[in-house]
């Protein structure tokens, strides 16, 4: 069914709050606000958006560590996102897991994982707990094109065909692993075909047209749902910011990011929406309350308390050792 109006307007106002916090991040990194790794989300809204808003609220989410986007779409407050980015103890994880470690249990959210692919068999593994209990749960893990090329991937899938589980690998293929570009690093380019040889239905959707995605994405997941059938989509995609804050991002042309800009999927959708200046002005100035709300919400909040460092640490031999929660 074609997306009504009100739909595609609530994914525009989606893709602009992921795009203003990810803004808002790089300036308060600047500033000195977050420390530690920190990797932006820009030009990728789309995947996001329209993936996870295909999910019903008891569904699970994973990613990568460029998760922050993730985590807003799925319903974690922005000041907990934000005050993670800080290292507050307001943050989703008490400001112990910063940037790559955003994660939320009562939004079904399993975080962002920072080590490559390795969030894919946790995925798994939740989509194997979804079959076993009956409850028709689907799973969604996002994972970048350079996870692609791990073992743990392919093993993960070949679990989840041979027991036929409700698992959704999500490539989000933004053309870099890290600086590396696509060709140089797979022998394979469309990468969304390395899985077919393990029987898994796997296909590839423009990952900058938000309503193409979310069309693909619900037909993945209701094909998941009824059938408890593993599934791989490749979004096309790209990231208008380098790797993370430290990446220039000096290996790519300023003529192949202009090419990409004018696909912005923000833009795009709002282009095709025809959406006036007055209503645009007026989203944007919301989209810029609750982000002001979650950078001043962030400051605000306290430092996590000394007594809580070595907290849900694997205990050691050490007598002296604090007592863990």
């Amino acid at each position: 069914m074609a997306l009504s109006r009100e739909t595609q307007i609530g994914l525009l106002s989606r893709m602009l709050l992921v795009r203003r916090f990810e803004e808002r991040a790089g300036q308060q990194y600047g500033l000195g606000k977050i420390n530690g790794f920190c990797h932006l989300y820009i030009g990728q809204e789309a995947v996001a958006v329209g993936c996870l808003t295909a999910l019903d609220k008891d569904d699970y989410a994973i990613s990568g560590y460029r998760e922050h986007g993730h985590a807003l779409v799925r319903g974690v407050p922005p000041g907990a996102v934000m005050a993670e980015l800080f290292g507050k103890a307001t943050g989703t994880s008490r400001g112990k897991g910063g940037s790559m470690h955003i994660m939320s249990a009562e939004h079904r959210f399993l975080g962002g994982y920072g080590i490559v692919g390795g969030q894919v068999p946790l995925g798994l593994g939740y989509a194997f707990a979804s079959k076993y209990r009956g409850d028709s749960t689907v799973v969604q893990a996002f994972l970048g094109d350079a996870a692609v090329n791990q073992g743990v991937y392919y093993e993960s899938l070949n679990m989840a065909a041979l027991w036929n589980l409700p698992l959704i690998c999500i490539i989000e293929n933004n053309g870099y692993g890290m600086g590396t570009a696509v060709a140089r690093a797979s022998a394979v380019t469309e990468l969304y075909k390395k899985s077919e040889g393990l029987g898994v239905h796997s296909e590839w959707v423009d990952g900058m047209d938000v309503i193409k995605v979310r069309e693909a994405a619900e037909r993945l997941v209701e094909r998941a749902r009824e059938e408890s059938k593993p599934a791989v989509l490749e979004c096309r995609t790209y990231r208008f910011r380098g790797h993370s804050m430290a990446d220039p991002a000096t290996y790519r042309t300023k003529e192949e990011l202009e090419a990409y800009r004018k696909q912005d999927p923000v833009l795009s959708l709002r282009d095709r929406l025809k959406i006036t200046e007055d209503k645009w002005k007026a989203m944007e100035a919301e989209v810029k309350a609750v982000v002001d709300a979650s950078v001043k919400f962030a400051d605000e909040s306290p430092e996590p308390d000394a007594s809580e460092l070595m907290q849900y640490i694997h205990p050691t031999n050490d007598n002296n050792a604090p007592e863990r929660a």
